[in-house]
């Protein structure tokens, strides 16, 4: 045979080697770089039930039951029934993470009881924003600067201020109380994941949440209309500087949760009605919303996800709500929200010991929060969000007042459905912004 020609066959054999060895390769490396993918690095609760405890995806299709979204990313998540608690799937629910500012829920759901009526009025001192850490995202608070309560709350629903929180926060007596009080706020919703060290959840060494505690304070939250209020609303607007001898200056603000105010990539999720995303370097993109449809009130976390792609925090959310409302009713479910430690379950026994905060709950009538949830709805507009606020609030508010005022039982037996006479709601903003979340400035890891 000519050189020339064992040459070429050399080389022929040579490339067809190569493709052969190296297509299983490339398998090998995928699978290795889904072997990176990180695991929780403790053991992890099992409040809620033995399958919520388990690393990975937890779910129990039944016949008809549509798959999972394919390519969920997020290092945490959770998809539950927030009527009845119950957890349609999880994956790693209970993996202690960064919250970053979906915290501000706990925050909200711990004070703003507490700061009534929102007409309040307080005058910033200088001293009630020199805790707030470096890189925060702010609404604009002012020192020397008067501002009602309602006002700040905005800034903590819609901007994700820190400065508002700090404000709020010395109002309610300062930063450590605020802590401690949440703390123990969080113990009482038996969400024990939880280890509050900042109010607004900006990154400090120890301060974790996860997925399941994140949707239970979202649940107990969802309960409170002017939580639901302020959780909804897609644009407002908030006081600026005030010059001598001329009437203050105000600008908007508008949302942060891009499920509602959309953006580039995305979509405003119809049905949905807050409740609250986060960012910070260290915790990555977190979220929890609340959406509803077809008579059905779902609550989603998603923490963390890895993907490079845009938003993905709100579309792997988005696309874990149209699961779960698919899948409503053709799953078993992998496990419950459980109630608060002072709610009696129907047992005859009320859990939880000394020092307990009072049970989340409402402080009217079942019939009066329906109605209040709805003239708030009908503030807010014509388009979907006042709707869904309507609704969530009209389904959430009878859970309420039939839980902690009526009876105690959790939850309430054959609980009403929606109300039939739903509200016209506001239309969604779109929010303008460079960053994938828009809600606070990097933070450099703890």
């Amino acid at each position: 045979m000519p050189a020339l020609k064992k040459i070429a066959l050399t080389v022929a054999s040579a490339v067809v080697m190569s493709t052969l060895v190296l297509s299983p390769a490339s398998a090998d490396e995928k699978d290795k770089e889904k072997d990176k993918q990180p695991v929780p690095n403790h053991i992890m609760s099992s409040v809620g039930g033995e399958q919520l405890s388990m690393n990975g995806t937890q779910v129990n299709l039944g016949p008809g039951a549509p798959v999972l979204p394919k390519d969920l990313t997020a290092r945490s998540w959770i998809v539950a029934d927030a009527e009845s608690g119950q957890v349609l799937a999880a994956h790693n629910s209970h993996w202690r993470l960064p919250p970053a500012s979906t915290l501000k829920m706990l925050f909200a759901d711990t004070v703003l009881p507490a700061l009534q009526p929102t007409s309040m009025t307080y005058k910033v001192k200088d001293s009630d924003l020199t805790g707030v850490g470096e890189g925060s995202s702010l609404v604009g608070v002012k020192e020397d600067h008067t501002y009602t309560v309602h006002d700040l709350w905005l800034g903590v629903f819609l901007r994700s201020g820190n400065d508002a929180v700090h404000v709020l926060s010395e109002m309610y007596g300062g930063v450590p109380k605020t802590v401690a009080a949440m703390q123990r706020h969080a113990e009482e919703l038996q969400a024990l994941d939880t280890t509050v060290v900042s109010p607004d959840g900006y990154d400090a060494p120890g301060q974790v949440s996860s997925a399941y505690d994140l949707t239970l304070i979202a649940r107990s939250g969802m309960q409170k209309k002017d939580f639901r209020e302020y959780a909804a609303t897609a644009s407002a607007d908030f006081p600026g500087e005030q010059k001598k001898g001329k009437k203050r200056e105000t600008f908007e603000i508008q949302n942060t949760n891009r499920l509602i105010t959309g953006d580039n990539g995305v979509e405003p999720y119809k049905g949905i009605a807050g409740v609250k995303n986060g960012y910070t370097t260290h915790a990555g993109n977190t979220f929890t919303g609340v959406a509803e449809r077809d008579d059905r009130v779902l609550l989603v976390t998603v923490m963390n996800p890895s993907a490079d792609e845009s938003h993905a925090v709100y579309k792997e959310a988005a696309h874990l709500l149209d699961w779960g409302f698919a899948a409503s009713g053709k799953v078993r479910p992998v496990g419950e929200l459980v109630p608060p430690r002072s709610v009696d379950t129907g047992a005859g026994t009320v859990s939880g010991g000394k020092g307990a905060e009072p049970a989340a709950g409402a402080d009217q009538g079942s019939g009066g929060q329906a109605k209040a949830a709805h003239a708030a709805a009908a503030g807010q507009g014509s388009g979907g969000v006042g709707i869904a606020l309507a609704i969530v609030g009209g389904v959430l508010v009878l859970l309420a007042a039939g839980v902690f005022l009526v009876n105690r039982r959790w939850p309430v037996p054959g609980l009403a459905r929606r109300p039939q006479d739903g509200a016209p709601g506001g239309e969604p903003d779109r929010k303008p912004d460079q960053r994938p979340d828009a809600e606070s400035e990097p933070q450099k890891s703890p």
